[in-house]
């Protein structure tokens, strides 16, 4: 789970960045946030589901940010539009 955390949370803050699939990866986020909480109860591989984690929180937060930043663009293009 802790590799799966890590990946989910790598893709996730990738896809942050790519406009089309942002929503898509703050889904990625939360799975990822639910299976790095869920690895760390193994001790051996502690630190690598804390990585997912982290990454994984920061994949989800951007994608929310950029997401509302894109619907707060297009409102106000929109709103400009309608003004002419």
């Amino acid at each position: 789970m802790a590799v799966a955390s890590l990946v989910l949370g790598i893709v996730s803050i990738v896809f942050s960045f790519i406009p089309a699939v942002d929503l898509f990866g703050g889904i990625l986020g939360i799975v990822g946030i639910v299976l790095g909480a869920l690895g760390r109860k193994s001790p051996d591989k502690k630190g690598m589901a804390t990585a997912g984690l982290v990454c994984s929180i920061i994949g989800t937060v951007l994608c929310l940010i950029f997401y509302i930043a894109c619907v707060g663009c297009a409102a106000g293009t929109a709103n400009m539009i309608g003004s002419f």
